[in-house]
């Protein structure tokens, strides 16, 4: 028991210290992408923590099987570097057994990744694609900045303001390029909006309306000197009316109970997916277990980088079977499976190796002996 207590630990600590790295560095780049979309106008700032929350579940489904086969790896390989496995092996402690006290701590892992997979992930993604479904149905004025200019998400358009009003009605010192198109959308140049001021209308029938007050308009193409210049005391612009969606089309957003019992491929396709990530562990598990073995005089990260590229490998092949799955190319019988069968073979291929070769030494040094 105590030996359990202390690998359990140790394969833990370190898968905690793993995990909670790649998720700092996976993070941080995402926000980074969301960042930059919310410099451009396309999120409200305001909703990027929320964002980065919905999103969460769908990280660590992936990071916590990478974290464990890594936590194993490094935990083991320092006990065999400071020869710690070799007085456990002394006393009875073989790479089978060493596997079955791992199989504890890896199946707490399968728990959270299979409830995070299942439930906590789609619930997550589901939120999200009604929050994106939001933003998109945010009009100018609901992410415009003063002082910035900012561009619409077809990129017709181009809006600036010097000041805005904390209710965001009025506007001062205003600039708006707008690119106009026929119903071939064929360039017929371009048309600038300068005004002093401006203000936000909604109108009885919904729509809402930019006025602008005391400005000029500006038509004509860029490069050609027939500009048509007017003067105006109040123009209206009317601006795109918001349309919030409430459906919900993404798979990974869809519950796993939806996805039961479905003939649709790519439906499947995702539910094996979901199914996968906690059988995945278990495998990572077997792998790592063998894999961590390293010679004291070899150091602990000899076997670091091949035992990472099998990882790689496994969750390569297991994505494009994924895709495969989704275009038909694979029956839905077979679908994932075979893949975790074959890395399954590898894993116990790795385990009992070491074991059969020392045997087969053995048996051959006792047959040299029984010779001489």
């Amino acid at each position: 028991m105590i030996v359990f207590r202390y690998l359990s630990r140790e394969v833990l600590l370190t898968l905690s210290a793993v995990s909670a790295v790649l998720l700092v560095i996976i993070m941080s780049g995402r926000f980074i992408k969301y960042l930059a979309q919310a410099a451009s106008g396309l999120l409200d700032p305001g909703s990027l923590f929320l964002i980065m929350g919905f999103r969460l579940p769908g990280f660590l489904q992936l990071i916590l099987p990478l974290g464990l086969f890594l936590g194993i790896l490094l935990a083991y390989g320092r006990l065999y570097l400071e020869s710690e496995m070799t007085v456990l092996s002394a006393t009875g402690m073989s790479q089978q057994r060493l596997f079955v006290i791992t199989l504890f701590p890896a199946t707490l892992v399968a728990l959270i990744v299979a409830w995070l997979s299942l439930s906590l992930a789609p619930q997550g993604a589901n939120q999200f694609q009604l929050l994106l479904n939001k933003q998109d149905a945010l009009t100018e004025f609901d992410t415009l900045e003063p002082g910035r200019f900012q561009a619409l998400r077809d990129g017709t358009r181009v809006t600036y303001t010097e000041q805005l009003t904390d209710d965001r009605v009025n506007l001062a010192g205003v600039f708006i390029s707008q690119k106009n198109t026929n119903s071939d959308q064929k360039d017929r140049g371009i048309s600038v909006l300068v005004a002093e001021k401006g203000r936000q209308e909604i109108r009885p029938d919904g729509n809402r309306y930019l006025i602008l007050d005391n400005g000029y308009r500006y038509d004509g193409n860029p490069g050609q000197a027939d500009y048509r210049a007017i003067k105006y005391d109040e123009y209206g612009v009317l601006l795109p009316k918001p349309d919030v969606s409430d459906e919900v089309t993404d798979r990974d957003a869809m519950s796993t109970r939806s996805l039961m019992g479905t003939e649709d491929t790519r439906l499947r396709a995702e539910l094996q997916w979901r199914l996968s990530l906690p059988l995945l562990v278990f495998i990572v598990t077997l792998m790592a277990v063998p894999l961590s073995r390293v010679n004291p005089r070899q150091g602990r990260f000899l076997k670091l980088l091949p035992a990472i590229l099998l990882y790689m490998a496994y969750l390569t092949i297991l994505i494009a079977a994924r895709g495969a799955l989704d275009k038909g190319k694979i029956p839905p019988a077979l679908g994932l499976w075979w893949v975790h069968g074959v890395f399954l073979i590898i894993g116990l291929g790795l385990l009992y190796w070491e074991p059969l070769r020392l045997k087969m030494a053995s048996r051959r040094s006792a047959l040299e002996v029984a010779r001489g």
